[in-house]
């Protein structure tokens, strides 16, 4: 299994990882930051598979995923 860490405290919320994951297991949340944007959470990490793709799309490198 996969994990996924979102560095919330830098996330803007600008969604680019949820239409980039194919197992759709990312969301915005209700959850907001320091700054005030609205960060992504994983609301079902048991489905990762590790694929990277919503990593690769963040542009401020806040979301890692550990295989």
């Amino acid at each position: 299994m996969a994990a996924t860490k979102i560095k919330k405290e830098l996330c803007k919320g600008c969604g680019l990882c949820v239409t980039a994951c194919p197992k759709k297991i990312l969301r915005i949340s209700e959850e907001s930051n320091d700054n005030g944007y609205f960060v992504v959470e994983n609301f079902n990490p048991e489905e990762c598979i590790g694929c990277a793709n919503c990593a690769v799309m963040c542009p401020d490198c806040v979301i890692e995923v550990e295989r």
